[in-house]
């Protein structure tokens, strides 16, 4: 495993380098852990004068985005990073709270031409490592050189095929019922955007991928996070986030967006999850004014996504827990 981790770290340098991407290091500690209502982060206290110097909070940093985000607008190019991130309460046969993301921009693409060159890559280590498949116990998903183009469907679209209703317009007894009747019980207190998430979860993401990976495309707009928001695919042209996210085997395997560029709409949008974050009693993350400040500076028009090492591994080696593609666990420190 050892040998097979470190020829697939060596062979995405060499896909990304041999594309003229750069790449870089950002700082594991961070003053702000970027902001999601749904991620927590990793505190870590620091003395910088010693044992009995002023404590500094700081967070183990849930994606290097922020930071890479100001190296971009400082005018580096197209960069990746290759790094551990951390997210507290994630522990599981697919999760970890500390794990390996492979985090991209490309300059001068969009979400979609982005996903192009996300299928390249996946197809790349396939072909290298998993004979042009990726497998669970249960589930295939054919990616080889040659093979048939990955799909893409809207979120609205893969909702509506897979519970038959409409994310967009359907009442939160609806959801509700049809969370129970996929045996999951819905929390007292969840809300509509609750009840979603977890049929997302639950009845919708098992079923993505199979035969082959899947983008799931247009976002909605309430789940846009730092992505721009243009007329959705769907007939009615509603309008959607320019976000999608990558499934093979029922397994989410990586986040990606058509960047956001405008500073204020950025600060409102980290002004609403926070508010989200009291409203589930979590505490709010201080707002990273360098990240906003480089989004005034200017941007350039990008796309970036964020993988999952350790998830493509599993599927490129037909396992099934995170634990068997790497060194050490939560479990084994």
């Amino acid at each position: 495993m050892l040998r097979t981790r470190a020829a697939a770290l060596a062979r995405i340098r060499e896909f990304f380098s041999a594309r003229g991407s750069l790449e870089v290091e950002t700082p594991a500690l961070v003053a702000s852990p970027g902001v999601d209502a749904h991620l927590d982060a990793i505190e870590a206290t620091l003395r910088p004068g010693g044992v009995h110097g002023t404590a500094v909070r700081q967070w183990l940093r849930t994606s290097p985005e922020y930071h890479m985000k100001r190296l971009l607008a400082a005018g580096s190019g197209s960069i990746f990073q290759l790094g551990k991130a951390w997210r507290d309460g994630e522990v599981g046969d697919l999760h970890e709270p500390e794990f390996t993301m492979l985090e991209w921009y490309s300059t001068g693409l969009n979400d979609w031409e982005l996903m192009n060159e996300t299928e390249e890559l996946v197809r790349d280590l396939a072909a290298e490592f998993g004979g042009g498949r990726l497998r669970t116990s249960s589930m295939e998903a054919v990616a080889e050189h040659g093979g048939p183009p990955f799909d893409r469907i809207t979120f609205r679209s893969a909702f509506l095929q897979h519970t038959g209703l409409d994310p967009e317009t359907a009442d939160p007894r609806s959801l509700g019922r049809m969370l129970r009747a996929s045996g999951t019980k819905p929390p007292g207190q969840a809300t509509r955007e609750d009840l979603v998430d977890l049929l997302l979860g639950c009845v919708v993401q098992p079923q993505l991928g199979q035969g082959v990976p899947v983008f799931v495309t247009d976002w909605p707009t309430d789940r846009a996070g730092l992505a721009q928001i243009r007329p959705g695919r769907d007939p009615d042209k509603l309008p959607a986030a320019a976000r999608f996210e990558l499934y093979a085997c029922g397994i989410e395997l990586c986040n990606g967006y058509h960047e956001l560029t405008d500073a204020a709409e950025q600060q409102a949008r980290i002004d609403h999850e926070n508010r989200r974050r009291l409203d589930a009693q979590k505490e709010p993350y201080p707002m990273d004014e360098h990240f906003l400040d480089a989004l005034r500076a200017g941007l350039p028009q990008c796309a970036g996504n964020a993988l999952g090492v350790d998830r493509l591994l599993l599927l490129l080696l037909g396992l099934e827990r995170l634990s068997q593609v790497r060194c050490f666990t939560l479990e084994s420190l």
